[in-house]
């Protein structure tokens, strides 16, 4: 059989040798569970987990991975602490794995910016389709470009400004921002912006869409954007 030597003779050959693999950075404790993910996963993606339980956050500024799986149960600071430290500088989406479903649980976790919230036992074929739905938005937010509205700018990488202020949203706020920028004056359905978001409603539920708008609305206001409203029982718009 000949082998394809050249780019121009086999272009397909080498535009699938070049392409990147996304990283996922694993933030857990549990050695078996690390190890699991890692042979799922690995087939598919460049997969690397902590080495330094007390510098998580300066481990995730040097690998620059694409998504973050992060348990909640950490030794000296939990995946609340750097989740909320990641977020100060860092956009890439955040999925909670924790061996808690306590809804108090999610709904911090949601707070302190995560993206989602998976509880152990999980099922590997849904963490998967999860995975692969957040890089997809991921890949397609990369392609669109700055959304404003009078002083107001969202940028690609999440940045909120003002003329004098900005503050930096998460994956998922930014992805609900956009599509409410995008339809300035018009009603956005909550039906609309969660399969915006996950692509497949029944990997989530209203409540999160809730958890993550009163964030955003939260983050927003800091440099004085008061602008979304709710339209009960329908959705909510930007004016």
């Amino acid at each position: 059989m000949e082998v394809c030597r050249s780019q121009d003779l086999c272009p397909g050959f080498y535009r699938m040798k070049m392409m990147k693999k996304e990283k996922i950075y694993i933030v857990e404790d549990d050695e078996m569970i690390v190890l699991l993910l890692k042979q799922h996963f690995g087939k598919s993606y460049l997969v690397e987990s902590v080495q330094n339980f007390r510098a998580v956050s300066q481990e995730v500024a040097e690998i620059k991975p694409d998504l973050v799986l992060m348990d909640i149960s950490l030794p000296y600071y939990n995946g609340f602490y750097w989740t909320t430290e990641m977020r100060k500088t860092m956009t890439m989406p955040i999925i909670f794995i924790s061996s808690s479903d306590d809804e108090m649980n999610a709904v911090m976790a949601m707070n302190m910016g995560g993206d989602d919230f998976v509880s152990k036992p999980f099922s590997l074929g849904i963490l998967d389709a999860k995975i692969g739905a957040f890089l997809r938005r991921v890949n397609q937010f990369s392609k669109s470009t700055d959304l404003s509205i009078d002083q107001f700018q969202l940028s690609l990488d999440g940045r909120f400004s003002s003329e004098l202020e900005q503050v930096q949203l998460s994956p998922t706020e930014t992805k609900i921002l956009t599509a409410l920028l995008k339809r300035q004056g018009q009603i956005v359905s909550k039906e609309e912006l969660l399969e915006k978001l996950w692509e497949n409603e029944e990997f989530i539920d209203q409540n999160t869409l809730n958890v993550n708008m009163t964030r955003l609305r939260k983050k927003v206001s800091e440099v004085g954007f008061e602008r979304i409203h709710t339209v009960r029982g329908v959705g909510y718009l930007v004016k």
